[in-house]
Parts: structure tokens; sequence; C-alpha cells
């Protein structure tokens, strides 16, 4: 019987902080890659120049809030396109159910923003304190001592410079980089850029620094949703345990499998789990453990791959001493290439729709009320709100015409004209004043159809609106 004064048991573990070691291999080198290339991409790609005319910085990669546009090289994409962001988000949920599916949580392992940064934030760590054991004798050490200290506050501000610069190059993408950075440096920025860089530097700051392997465990949905993706013959990390079974250390390997129980896979793993325990929702398929584990087994003179990427059916084969298939028969397999497909049908029409999509556009809405207005001589007039947009960076005159009833007329409000000029970037509305004579079959008819056309005189772009004129049906 329990004693009832005993404290009720915790349902919360502490966290046990990890300190991984460092390990050398071609998957640490491929991770090393990921992470140089996915920072320098996100670290520079604001200070990249591209000519955008007067009115807008001169950037590469530009997101004008103030405007509802986005900017990327030569594609602008204007607020009633959404669904080109609609389609690259739709492409990103299909490439990451694509890779999960050939092999496991590789977003996670090697290109999430939090791996690459808590890889970040470990290389400045192990810089500073040392490697594995180092960092675990300063952990252990109760005293406070001034090296400690020292360490330690050169560690916190480095991390807190990261986190400044990742806080820094996103409000970049919002605004011209070099003002801005101007602007930031004298204090003469935006609040809103501040309270971004803040918010962007303590999240870096806390997630990389000390969350890390908590943020994957418990706060990402992805590796509950993992599962649906998965099958029989994904691909992901491994032990093969008929292999390394029983494992033991001492030179007399007789009736030994081939791990010698060095734990250099638990001591590399960045969530600190022991891959030999089988598949686990912590682990983040870095592969880091296998590299550790074939170090060893050079060493020790055995084969390498008892920590592998393999896939469940794999296990089935090898344990009947059948030869293990190719990883590229787990990759290009129906379910892979279904996710392919659909992913390239994707990219396919937005391309498409981004080539075919006009350089001006127009949008016509009748004025209601009233429906017509009878003028002084008995002719028939309809009122319309004609939207133009110039995508252009520079001022574009344009031209409106009507094609339909020979008998209506066009008339601009503000100009005896057919031609009205519109600013650069912009939606310029004109009211638009369409006109049948008195005797005229449009005047009388209640319905006529035309066509509105605009032509942009610059380069003779054309567009054009469907729409109809009300007559007086007498």
């Amino acid at each position: 019987m329990s004693d009832n004064n005993s404290p009720a048991p915790s349902l919360y573990a502490a966290r046990e902080p990890i300190f991984p070691k460092r390990v050398s291999g071609k998957f640490r080198n491929l991770k090393w890659v990921i992470m140089i290339a996915t920072l320098g991409v996100y670290y520079l790609t604001p200070w990249i120049r591209w000519d955008r005319g007067p009115e807008l910085p001169d950037q590469a990669v530009l997101i004008d809030l103030a405007n509802r546009r986005f900017f990327f090289f030569w594609i602008e994409i204007w607020p009633h396109e959404f669904y080109f962001i609609a389609g690259l988000l739709i492409m990103a949920g299909l490439g990451l159910f694509l890779f999960t599916s050939a092999a496991g949580r590789v977003w996670c392992g090697y290109a999430c923003p939090q791996t690459v940064w808590t890889d970040l934030y470990i290389l400045v760590e192990r810089w500073i304190e040392g490697d594995r054991n180092a960092r675990l004798r300063l952990h252990r050490q109760k005293k406070l001592d001034f090296r400690k200290a020292r360490l330690r506050v050169t560690k916190w501000v480095s991390w807190f410079l990261i986190g400044l610069a990742t806080g820094g190059a996103w409000v970049f993408y919002f605004a011209d980089a070099p003002t801005l950075l101007v602007d930031l440096v004298t204090l003469n920025a935006h609040p809103i850029a501040y309270s971004t860089m803040l918010v962007l530097t303590m999240t870096t700051f806390f997630f990389g620094g000390f969350a890390r392997e908590q943020i994957c465990i418990y706060a990402c949905p992805w590796p509950r949703i993992q599962a649906a993706m998965m099958d029989e013959d994904t691909l992901t990390v491994g032990y093969r345990e008929w292999r390394g079974e029983p494992r033991g250390k001492g030179k007399n390997r007789e009736g030994l499998g081939d791990c010698i129980d060095c734990n250099a896979c638990v001591n590399v793993c960045p969530v600190g789990i022991d891959i030999r325990d089988g598949q686990q929702l912590e682990c983040i398929t870095c592969a880091l453990c296998i590299d550790a584990c074939d170090d060893m087994m050079d060493k020790i003179g055995k084969p390498r791959g008892l920590i592998d990427y393999l896939a469940v059916s794999d296990e089935t084969r090898e344990r009947a001493g059948e030869a293990p298939r190719s990883p590229w028969y787990h990759v290009f397999r129906v379910r892979t290439m279904m996710y392919t497909a659909l992913w390239s049908l994707v990219g396919i029409g937005l391309v498409v729709a981004l080539f075919i999509r006009p350089e001006i556009e127009m949008t016509v809405a009748p004025v209601r009320n009233p429906t017509f207005v009878t003028l002084s001589d008995g002719s028939i007039r309809n009122t319309y709100d004609v939207r133009l947009l110039n995508k252009h960076g520079e001022d574009r005159p344009f031209r409106i015409t009507l094609k339909g009833d020979p008998a209506l007329r066009v008339q601009l409000e503000g100009t005896p004209y057919e031609t009205v000029n519109v600013p650069a970037n912009e939606t310029y509305l004109q009211k638009v004043y369409v006109i049948a004579p008195r005797h005229s079959d449009a005047a009388a008819s209640e319905r006529t159809p035309f066509r509105f056309w605009v032509e942009d005189l610059t380069t003779g772009d054309r567009a054009h609106n469907d729409t109809i004129f009300n007559g007086r049906d007498n």
C-alpha cells in the first residue's frame, strides 16, 4: 500500500540538456552544405539588386506590403494574383509529402529552419566551450567561476548576434535593404521594424540555443503527421539489429554481434535518442548516427551499414538472407511517382499561368443607379467604372475604345480624348460614358452587348472586357 503522505509523481520530466559530439562523414558534410546554402540564401537575398524603376527600391526580392505586391526578380505578383502564392504553398506541401514518403523526415533532418539554426548554434557553442566532454564538464560544474562566466557570456552574446542578424535579414525583405540598414543604425527606422527584429531575435535565440529538440518533439506537428506519409517501403534511419545483437564490449567477440555498445550513435544524436531502440517519434532522420557508427565499424574492421537508411521491407529480406534492395527501389515507386506527378502538374500550371497573363488588365463595372440617362438631345448614356492596371514601372498612355454596335461611342470623363495616362504600378479608376444616338437600335433595345478594349500605346498590348449597354426598351 502506498504512503498517502508521499508526493504525487510528476507528469512532466524536466529537460536533460543534450550535448552532441562532433562527427564527420558524408551525411554531416551534406548537412554543412545545406546549412551554408540555406543561410546564404536567407541572409544575402535582400542585398541582390534589380532595377525596378524610379518608384520602387532596386531589390530583386521585395515584399511591398503597402501596395500588397510581391517581387521576385522579373516576376511581379499583384493582390488579385494570389493564386500564384496558393499554388506555391500547394507545391511545398506536395514536396513535403513526396520527400517524407521516399525518405522519412529528411526535411526535418537537413533543411528545416529549426534544424539549420540549431546546427549553427551548436557549432558556435562547440567553438567556444569545446566538444561534448568539455561542455558536459562545464555544465556539471556547480561553481560559477570567472572561466565559466566568460564562456557562457561569450556564447550567449554570439547567439544573440546571430538572432539579431536573423531578425534584421527578415525585415530587409520588406524595404530597400541598404536604406533600411542605415535607418536602423541611426535609429530612424519605423518602430515596427525594431519590434519585428526583437521578436525574431529572441525567438531564434531561445529556439536555437535552449529549446532545440523540444521544438521538434513537442511544438512541431509534423512528427505526428509523418506516420500517414510513410509505409513499409519508406527509407528511414534504422539499426540492423539482426547483425548487431547481442551487443557487447571486449576483444573476445564470439557469440556477439557487430555492435560494441560504444554509444557513439547516441553521443552524436541532436535529439538524444538511441536509434538501436527502434523507430521513435523524436528521430529527425539527420543520419549523424550513421556517420558515427560507420567510423566505429572502420576502426574495428567490420563492414559499414550497421546503422543505415533502411525500409521495414528490407528487414524481412535481410533476415531471410536475401540481398538488400537498392535505395532507388524505395524512391521510385508508385506512391512517390504519384506525388511527383501532382507536384509537377501544379508547377507546370503555375508557369503556364505566369507566361500567359496579360501585361495590362481592365475591369468594368456598370453604374446601376441610374441604369441609363436620357440626354437633352434624346441620346441614351450609360456610365461605367473602368479600372486600368499598369504593371510597368513607368506611366503609360492607355486608349479606351469599344467594339459592337457601330452607333455606340465612347466619352472619357475629364478629357475629350480616348486616351488616359495611367501611373506606374497602379490601378487607375476612369469613369467612361457610352452614348447611343436617339434613333439607334442600341438606344431602343433593352440590352445591347459590346466589348471594351484598352490598348497600351507604348507597347501595343491589349486587353478587353465584355459588358452590356442598357437602352429604353420602348
